[in-house]
């Protein structure tokens, strides 16, 4: 008997095996469509997308499938997927060749279908080029010329033209073609291409045919769909279904029974089939009873209403925001009981993860303190074998704003104003920041995302005003916090600078080292230049660290003499001057005193000369006397001596009369001819001269 027992059991887990995969293997291709994306009419370079959506119905959707594109009824694509996701064919940067219709596939295990054909139609041809293999020939010279249709497919016909005239035309599969060409006749042609693409062969129609009249009878044979129980229907009740055929017994030998809900197939016979399930909420919708016999296909349909013994709970949490640290309430409930099967008692609530530390307080409601990170929730409502969990709830505690920080981003400068940014390291966002002139509420900035910043503007009159602005941070009602004064270097613009000249303007003579002091009230550093009226360059530059600065010339000369004016500029960016000062290069001393000297000289010598011409002028005659002049200083003991010899020749003139001086040098005239004054050429080396006189 062991034998026996033995060979039984292996031949009914074989019958097992064969029934379960071939209940696996029923898979029905309901209906196959392509469509074409963006639209049917489309313009040349346009990206082009066949679509083939196929509903398939089976015990499983992940299963191989056969996907066949045609164009024309050609073959030009194929390929398996085992998704159930559409077939996506890419036709990108379309040409005017592909143009046609087109046209999907589908074969699963044996069962396919194919879609209707829709058509593509593209507009738009590129602009064809020429080229020749030189501009000038000689008479009856070949003549090598190409054309070309840049970016086209498919088989092209190209005419080359010579002054309008078709002389040449080639048909190829390429985009380029070349050609030679006989200009036969003597003078300047005018050559040129086009081409035409091939899409598809022409085709007429014809008329209507006769018309026939012909009758279908219906066979009597139906599926017959029931579902139990017929009243309503919970969660968690057994739902029993039954799928039978009513009509000639002769066909239902052939017949096949497939029971689906949707795309999914829940079961198979051939002349009767009964399926038991737990009914859920999501079972709801529409259960088909498909029968097939040969060509014939018919459906019963009936709607399985599925009543919720309880919702899907939902998570919410309280307050709406919580800091790090703070306690925090999480409720779950079902807002929807079926109180006729299900008492809310008998619902039991749970948190997931389950470290998250929160206590059940109450049914549904968790109490603890918020964690220091970010977590997700979720909860899970369980009654009667039924589970439903809610969807995730983050919780994210906020970060308390951390002690604020205020800085200047501009320069500070006295009576400008300037941008303060007022900024915490941490703190959970939306943060309100207030700008605080001493206790006073100046404006206030709400920063809600992370790139945005709090910029205030100030302008201080004082330097000491600078350190009485802070700024107040802020992101929950009962707790904020101030940062220290603003700390900032004040700029002070400058004053009108002064230029002070060294030596006094009355005393600057050739020779002395000169100083022109350019001073200004302001914060250094600053830039100092000096100028002098009708030259546009400045004549010395310099940065300098403190209020002051000199510009020098050393040796003054003549051409020193001018106006001069010195300019001062900050950070403030002011640009100030000073008023001009006019600088007269006088004389040096030693010129001066031999100036002096000289004209000394000069007016002792006239003296002299006016002397004798006065003595000599007095009316009489005189024998030659010895005259003695003594120089204008008195350490000289040396006398001089002036010999004066007049002319025979006297005029008549009054005896009393005075000397007369003509204006000469030397000479003195008395009514009668002048006579001449001699002075020796040494007598500027002399203290005291002696010349013998005669009169």
């Amino acid at each position: 008997m062991g034998p026996l027992l033995l060979f039984t059991y292996t031949l009914l887990s074989s019958w097992r095996l064969l029934d379960a995969q071939s209940n696996n293997m029923i898979t029905m291709v309901e209906d196959v469509r392509l469509s074409i994306e963006p639209r049917a009419n489309v313009i040349r370079g346009t990206n082009v997308t066949l679509r083939c959506k196929a509903k398939v119905i089976s015990y499983t959707q992940e299963m191989s499938r056969d996907y066949t594109i045609y164009k024309d009824n050609v073959i030009i694509f194929n390929d398996s997927s085992s998704s159930s996701q559409d077939f996506v064919y890419l036709l990108p940067d379309v040409r005017v060749s592909h143009t046609g219709k087109y046209s999907c596939e589908i074969k699963i295990d044996g069962n396919h279908k194919m879609s209707e054909a829709n058509k593509l139609s593209v507009s738009g041809l590129s602009t064809p080029l020429l080229h020749l293999n030189q501009s000038v020939v000689s008479e009856g010279e070949e003549l090598k010329v190409s054309c070309t249709a840049p970016g086209e497919t498919g088989p092209i016909i190209f005419n080359f033209y010579v002054d309008s005239r078709e002389r040449l035309e080639r048909q190829v599969n390429s985009d380029q073609v070349e050609a030679k060409l006989f200009v036969d006749s003597v003078g300047i042609h005018q050559i040129h291409c086009t081409y035409t693409v091939l899409v598809t062969v022409y085709s007429f129609k014809s008329k209507e045919s006769n018309i026939v009249s012909v009758s279908v009878k219906e066979l009597s044979i139906t599926p017959i769909l029931e579902i139990f129980p017929q009243n309503k229907i919970y969660e968690g009740d057994s739902l029993n279904i039954f799928c039978s055929i009513r009509g000639l017994a002769s066909s239902i030998e052939h017949a096949r029974l497939i029971l689906s809900q949707g795309n999914q197939i829940l079961s198979h016979g051939e002349t009767k089939i009964n399926h038991s399930m737990f009914a859920l909420a999501k079972d709801s919708g529409l259960v088909e009873c498909r029968l097939f016999l040969g060509n014939i296909r018919k459906v019963a349909t009936k709607t399985v209403s599925v009543t919720e013994l309880f919702s899907a709970p939902t998570l919410t949490m309280s307050p709406a925001e919580v800091f790090e640290k703070e306690f925090v309430t999480l409720t779950c409930k079902s807002e929807h009981v079926a109180s006729e099967k299900l008492s809310r008692k008998e619902l039991t609530y749970t948190l997931d993860p389950p470290e998250s530390l929160l206590i059940l307080n109450d049914t549904g409601v968790f109490f603890g303190k918020a964690l220091t990170y970010d977590l997700n929730y979720t909860c899970i409502a369980q009654a009667k074998g039924i589970i439903k969990r809610s969807k995730n709830l983050t919780v994210r505690p906020k970060v308390s704003v951390s002690s604020p920080k205020i800085v200047a981003i501009d320069r500070v400068v006295l009576g400008k104003p300037f941008k303060a940014l007022c900024q915490s390291d941490t703190g959970s966002l939306p943060i309100n920041y207030t700008l605080l002139k001493g206790r006073e509420q100046v404006g206030t900035v709400s920063v809600k995302l992370p790139y945005q910043q709090a910029l205030f503007t100030v302008t201080i009159d004082r330097p000491e005003d600078v350190n009485t602005y802070r700024c107040e941070a802020k992101n929950r009602d009962n707790e904020a916090h101030v940062s220290k004064s603003l700390n900032a270097t004040v700029t002070v613009p400058l004053s009108r600078p002064s230029l002070t000249v060294i030596p006094v303007l009355p005393e600057i003579s050739e020779g002395d080292h000169l100083f022109l002091i350019c001073m200004v009230k302001g914060t250094p550093p600053v830039i100092f230049k000096w100028y002098r009226v009708g030259r546009e360059s400045p004549l010395f530059t310099t940065n300098s660290e403190w209020n002051s600065s000199d510009f020098q010339i050393e040796n003054l000369a003549k051409k020193d003499s001018g106006t001069y004016y010195c300019e001062a500029l900050n950070f403030a960016n002011n640009l100030v001057r000073s008023g001009p000062v006019t600088i007269e290069v006088r004389l040096a001393l030693w010129k001066k005193a031999m100036i002096g000297g000289f004209s000394l000289l000069v007016v002792s010598v006239l003296v002299v000369v006016g002397v004798l011409c006065f003595r000599s002028k007095r009316g009489k005659r005189e024998p030659a006397a010895e005259l003695s002049v003594k120089p204008s200083s008195p350490k000289s003991d040396d006398s001089l001596t002036v010999n004066l010899t007049h002319d025979t020749e006297v005029y008549n003139a009054a005896p009393d009369a005075a000397p007369r001086y003509d204006g000469m040098e030397g000479r003195v005239t008395n009514g009668t001819r002048a006579s001449m004054v001699s002075l020796p050429t040494d007598i500027s080396n002399r203290s005291s001269y002696s010349i013998p006189a005669t009169v």
